[in-house]
C-alpha cells in the first residue's frame, strides 16, 4: 500500500519515475523507441534541467489494463511532458476494450500524481489520520470524486493524504472512456509522439603521424533525454533524414546532468536498413535512457581511413552580377588568413553530426585541432569540413592590372597574391578565385599552372617555402554582347 500526502507529493513524484526491472525482459515487453535525428542545441547543451519541446521520438509502450466488464474509465500516467495530442493511439489485444475517448491530462502540480489514479481504488485520509473514503477515483482535480462499493460518491476537498496500492505514476497522464466486453486482465499497446528526445551522430578522428593523412575514426550516436521522464530496457531504433513536420504544435526536431554512457545488452553494432526515404539503426540490445542526460552507444566499429588536409586561401564565391561589374574597385578583398580544412570519403552512410578531430603533440598526447559538422553523408561521397586558421601562413592579395575596353565590350583584371611561411616546414597552399566580374571569362596568363578550373572557379596550389614566401600571378580576361553592355 502506498501513501501521498500533500506535503511530500513532491517527494514521491520525483521517486515514482519508471526504473529497469530486475532480471531479461522479454523483448515483447520492452518499450520500443524510434528516435529522430535533431540538431537542437537545448537538447545537448547542460541547462537547466527543464523539459525541452525540441526532438521528435515515437514510443508504443507495452501496457496491461485491469479491466471490468462494461463501460469504465482508465488512466494510463508516467507520460513525458510534450505530446502531439493528435496522435495518440491505444490498440487492445484481441479487441478485449474498444477506447470510447481519451483525454490527454498535463503532468502538473499535485493533480500530476493524482490524476494516474484515476479508475484505481483508493483510501482518503484526513488531518488526524482518520479515514474519509475509500473507494474508486473518479476525478482528481477541484477535489476528489470518490465512488464506494455501496455505489455512494463523495466529494472530497480537504484532506492530507491518499493511500493506493502499488506506485503514483507522474509526468502526464491520459484518461479513457473503454468499453470492454469481459472483465480481466488485457495487454495493449500505447503509441505516441513526443518531444524532448533526439539524437545527432558523434564523430572522434585521430591523425596518425606521418606525412599520409590518415584518421582513426570512432562513430558514435549521441541520444538527448529532455522528455520529463525515464526510458528503462528499451528497444531503440535511430532514423537519419529529415521528414518534413507540418503541424506547428507538434513536437519538434529541432542536459541537465553529466554524460551517460546507456546500458546496452551487446557490444555488436547497431544494424542498418531503410525506413521510405531515411537510413534507420535498431540497437541490437535495450538501453536505459535516463532523463537529462546524454547517452552514447557505438554507431560503426572504429577504422583506419585515409584522409586528405587541406590549407586554403579563398576570395570572393559564386555571385555572379546580372551585368558586367566595370567599377575598378570591385572585389578587391581576400583578407589575409589561411584555412585548415580536412577531406575523407565515407566508407558507409554517415548520419550528420560532429567530427572533432585530434592530432599527438611532441610527447605523443592526443591534442584538439579542430571541429566540423558533417552533412548526412551517403557512402561513397566526401565530406569537409573547416578545423581552423593556420597560425603560420599569411597570404596578400593586390590588383595589378585593370583595363576596360567598353567599346570593345572587354575588361582585363591582374593579381598577385603573396603567401608567406613562418613556420620550419614547407607547405602547400591551395588558393582558390572566384572570377565573378561577369559571368563569360578566359584565363590570359598565371605564373602557375591551374589545379582545377570551372567557370566560377580557378584554384591554384602554390608551394610555400619554410620560413619563406612564394607569389601567384594570374589575369582574366571578361567579355560580354552588346545587349549585355552596362550604362
Amino acid at each position: 500500500m502506498r501513501h501521498i500526502s500533500l506535503s511530500t507529493l513532491a517527494i514521491a513524484c520525483a521517486a515514482a519515475i519508471a526504473t529497469t526491472t530486475a532480471g531479461a525482459t522479454p523483448s515483447s515487453d520492452r518499450t520500443e523507441l524510434t528516435v529522430y535525428r535533431s540538431d537542437h542545441a537545448s537538447l545537448f547543451n547542460a541547462g537547466d534541467g527543464a523539459h525541452v519541446n525540441a526532438g521528435y521520438a515515437v514510443a508504443r509502450e507495452p501496457r496491461r489494463l485491469e479491466l471490468k466488464s462494461g463501460v469504465q474509465d482508465l488512466s494510463l500516467g508516467g507520460l513525458p511532458a510534450y505530446l502531439d495530442t493528435e496522435a495518440l493511439a491505444l490498440s487492445v489485444e484481441g479487441d478485449a476494450a474498444k477506447v470510447l475517448s481519451q483525454r490527454l491530462r498535463l503532468g502538473q502540480g499535485q493533480d500530476a500524481a493524482l490524476g494516474s489514479l484515476v479508475g484505481q481504488p483508493i483510501e482518503v485520509i484526513g488531518n488526524s489520520g482518520q479515514p474519509l473514503a475509500s473507494g474508486t477515483l473518479l476525478r482528481a482535480g477541484n477535489g476528489l470524486l470518490v465512488s464506494d462499493a455501496a455505489g455512494n460518491t463523495s466529494l472530497i476537498r480537504e484532506y492530507a493524504a491518499v493511500r493506493a496500492r502499488g506506485n503514483f505514476n507522474t509526468g502526464s497522464s491520459l484518461e479513457m472512456r473503454v468499453d470492454a466486453g469481459r472483465a480481466g486482465t488485457a495487454k495493449a499497446t500505447l503509441s505516441y509522439p513526443t518531444a524532448g528526445l533526439g539524437w545527432r551522430a558523434a564523430y572522434v578522428g585521430t591523425l596518425s603521424s606521418g606525412n599520409s593523412c590518415k584518421l582513426q575514426f570512432e562513430s558514435r550516436a549521441s541520444i538527448a533525454n529532455r522528455s520529463g521522464r525515464d526510458w528503462s530496457n528499451t528497444q531503440l531504433m535511430l532514423v537519419a533524414g529529415e521528414p518534413q513536420f507540418a503541424k506547428a504544435s507538434a513536437p519538434r526536431p529541432m542536459m541537465a546532468g553529466v554524460a551517460y554512457r546507456a546500458k546496452a545488452d551487446s557490444a555488436e553494432m547497431p544494424q542498418q536498413s531503410t525506413l521510405a526515404d531515411y537510413r534507420t539503426y535498431t540497437l541490437p540490445g535495450a538501453v536505459d535512457l535516463p532523463d537529462g542526460s546524454v547517452s552514447q552507444v557505438p554507431l560503426y566499429a572504429t577504422r583506419s581511413i585515409d584522409c586528405e588536409r587541406t590549407l586554403v586561401y579563398e576570395t570572393g564565391g559564386n555571385w555572379l552580377p546580372p551585368q558586367p561589374m566595370i567599377n575598378r574597385d570591385f572585389n578587391q578583398g581576400g583578407g589575409s588568413t589561411i584555412t585548415s580544412s580536412l577531406r575523407l570519403r565515407a566508407f558507409d552512410s554517415l548520419p550528420a553530426g560532429y567530427l572533432r578531430v585530434l592530432t599527438a603533440d611532441r610527447n605523443g598526447t592526443p591534442q584538439f585541432i579542430g571541429e566540423g559538422r558533417i552533412a548526412d553523408t551517403p557512402k561513397g561521397s566526401d565530406a569537409n569540413i573547416t578545423l581552423g586558421t593556420a597560425f603560420d601562413l599569411r597570404a596578400t592579395r593586390e590588383r595589378t592590372e585593370f583595363k576596360l575596353d567598353k567599346a570593345g565590350r572587354s575588361m582585363d583584371e591582374a593579381f598577385r597574391i603573396t603567401l608567406t611561411n613562418a613556420g620550419d616546414t614547407a607547405r602547400t597552399v591551395t588558393v582558390r578565385e572566384h572570377p565573378n566580374r561577369w559571368r563569360e571569362w578566359t584565363l590570359l596568363s598565371s605564373s602557375s599552372k591551374p589545379s582545377e578550373q570551372k567557370p566560377d572557379l580557378l584554384e591554384f596550389r602554390i608551394d610555400v617555402p619554410a620560413d619563406g614566401k612564394a607569389t601567384l600571378d594570374y589575369a582574366v580576361r571578361y567579355r560580354w554582347g552588346e545587349a549585355e553592355q552596362p550604362q
